[in-house]
């Protein structure tokens, strides 16, 4: 079993504070899911995580060992993988090469994504919205981390592509951080832990259908023979 976790994290990006001591724990095989707005800090808390930005307080640590000042490629070295909203793949070299830099046989990728097949000699730079997240996904399925973190992982996919992205990370055998602004529909009625932050806090942590129960809104009582109107 493995675990992430941020410990009263705070992060500043100059004189702006992103995360006000933000505690948190992801453990894996699984799924955990951070929910926000834009600003609302989830992406700093992969970044956090991964150690792309440092931080200002707290401790991230990973299966109890401080790693806060583990630099991001060492973290990367031990198995964890970063896959980030934006610049996940590299532009200028074509979509065999950028799966030949994480492992040399593309075969599992194109086994998860057919569609990359006819696209292996094109730049990923020429590539759509959709067709970029797909290759950054199969990167990390590649990868075998132990850590995976993925920021909006299904952006810009057909909704089957995007319900396929989320099976497969449902199904690897690592820890899995999602930053996603609502809960997609693929994970619905599956057991996702899920921590929701706005403004640089969580403001809830706990299963999906536990926020889904506490968001639905309870039936107001109509008046009958009997009732209140009557």
């Amino acid at each position: 079993m493995t675990t992430v976790a941020l410990r009263h994290a705070r992060v500043r990006y100059g004189p702006l504070e992103a995360l006000h001591g933000v505690t948190l724990a992801a453990p894996g095989p699984g799924l955990t899911v951070l929910l926000g707005r834009n600003g609302s800090g989830r992406s700093t808390v992969l970044r956090a995580l991964a150690g792309t930005v440092p931080l200002s307080g707290g401790a991230v640590l990973w299966d109890g060992v401080d790693v806060t000042r583990l630099p991001a490629h060492e973290r990367a070295r031990r198995g964890l993988c970063l896959v980030p909203d934006r610049q996940a793949v590299f532009g200028s070299l074509t979509v065999r090469e950028n799966l030949g830099l994480t492992a040399p046989d593309p075969g599992p990728a194109l086994a998860a994504y057919p569609q990359l097949r006819p696209l292996l000699p094109r730049r990923a730079g020429t590539l759509s919205g959709g067709e970029q997240r797909m290759l950054a996904v199969s990167r990390a399925l590649l990868a075998r981390a132990r850590v995976v973190l993925v920021d909006e992982p299904a952006q810009g996919m057909a909704p089957a592509v995007a319900a396929r992205t989320y099976e497969l990370l449902a199904r690897l055998d690592a820890c899995v951080v999602l930053a996603e602004q609502r809960l997609p529909p693929a994970l619905r009625g599956r057991r996702v832990f899920v921590y929701e932050l706005s403004r640089g806090a969580v403001v809830f942590a706990g299963e999906a259908g536990e926020r889904e129960r506490r968001r639905t809104p309870r039936p107001r009582p109509v008046d009958g023979p009997g009732g209140v109107g009557s």
